[in-house]
């Protein structure tokens, strides 16, 4: 940590150089802070909350989310990233990570391939290619990740070819991976993965996504192969009201070899309503459904079969202060929550957060 609190010195420096010319300087610096308190009915006596959720997961505590601060370069053509961060998003989500790759929120770099197109080789850290939802609170509709977005990844390491279109409507990419959510490689696997995107905006109202993982997560002695696909449209309906609709389908084979598969799937309805620019209003409805427990273990006998909803409440204090309060429950099939030291199959839980950029 003391590594890093000494990189965040330096890119602080570096920024008040930086603002010397800041009209005709590549690099950027920004930064990010979400605090967030969260009250789950169910009161979990260690203050961790379900398994399942990585983001806003302590329960009863004033905590972090996720405070980072990033520099970014950029020229016509080399590109570059750097964000460290800290919080309870980081512990949690990339609990698997050794050492100071726990802070890494992205590091990479890439290389402009064509003078006249936009094609573009990076490699290094990134955000996820997949899903509508990102660890950056501010840049989603509600305050807590949908389930489907906790339980795909969050970021991935490895090489992408990006490739945008000329009148920007097409975005395309292929990428090979170092696994499924995984900076460093799980010991013993040497299998590569793959994963494409490809977005499509006909218009500024409108936004479609296709993208996909292929690999395997486990030592090669125990391959078992994954292949998933993530689909979302997002519909500016009209200046006030929006829709998102995603659905996530993946299979996982039972065994090294086998030709029989476990699946699992997810799909989500999200609408928002924007009262004006500073105050919005989203409501979200999802279904997680993973009976042999792929993603999510829940050990009950019929599996992972949980609906979600929410109604989220964002007051935009400052262009750059965001205030968010959200209500959100769970309802499983089997008892896989705890009221106390009783197991029931439903949870409620309250949360509010304050969000700050710059």
């Amino acid at each position: 940590m003391k590594k890093i609190m000494t990189a965040v010195i330096i890119m602080l420096a570096v920024k008040g150089s930086a603002q010397t010319d800041s009209s005709t300087s590549p690099l950027t610096i920004s930064g990010y802070l979400e605090t967030y308190y969260t009250y789950d009915f169910g009161k979990p006596a260690g203050h961790d909350r379900q398994p399942f959720l990585y983001s806003f997961n302590r329960h009863n505590e004033v905590n972090i989310n996720m405070a980072m601060i990033k520099a970014d370069y950029q020229t016509s053509v080399i590109r570059a990233n750097l964000a460290l961060m800290t919080g309870t998003y980081a512990n949690a989500n990339l609990a698997a990570e050794p050492g100071v790759l726990k802070n890494i929120y992205e590091a990479n770099a890439g290389v402009k391939l064509s003078k006249k197109k936009e094609l573009w080789v990076d490699a290094g850290i990134f955000a996820s290619h997949i899903g509508f939802e990102s660890a950056i609170g501010k840049d989603c509709w509600a305050l807590t990740r949908g389930i489907l977005a906790d339980n795909s990844p969050y970021y991935e390491s490895g090489v992408k070819l990006s490739y945008t279109s000329d009148n920007g409507k097409w975005f395309a990419s292929g990428l090979v991976l170092n696994g499924w959510q995984r900076i460093q490689r799980v010991n013993g696997n040497n299998t590569p993965a793959f994963g494409h995107q490809l977005t499509y905006k006909p218009n500024d109202k409108i936004t479609l996504n296709s993208s996909s993982f292929i690999g395997n997560d486990k030592p090669d002695s125990s391959r078992q192969m994954r292949y998933f696909h993530n689909f979302y449209g997002i519909w500016q309906i009209s200046n006030q009201f929006a829709i998102t609709a995603g659905f996530d389908i993946g299979a996982e084979q039972k065994v090294k070899g086998s030709s029989r598969y476990n699946n699992w799937y997810t799909p989500v309805l999200m609408t928002r309503f924007s009262v004006n620019a500073r105050h919005h209003i989203t409501a979200r409805g999802e279904y997680y459904h993973d009976t042999h427990g792929v993603i999510i273990a829940s050990g009950s006998p019929n599996g992972f079969q949980t609906w979600g909803y929410s109604l989220n409440y964002d007051w935009m204090i400052r262009n750059n202060v965001l205030w968010r309060i959200e209500g959100r429950g769970f309802t499983a099939k089997d008892k896989i929550f705890f009221q106390g030291d009783t197991p029931v199959n439903n949870n409620f839980f309250v949360s509010t957060a304050l969000a700050l950029s710059f």
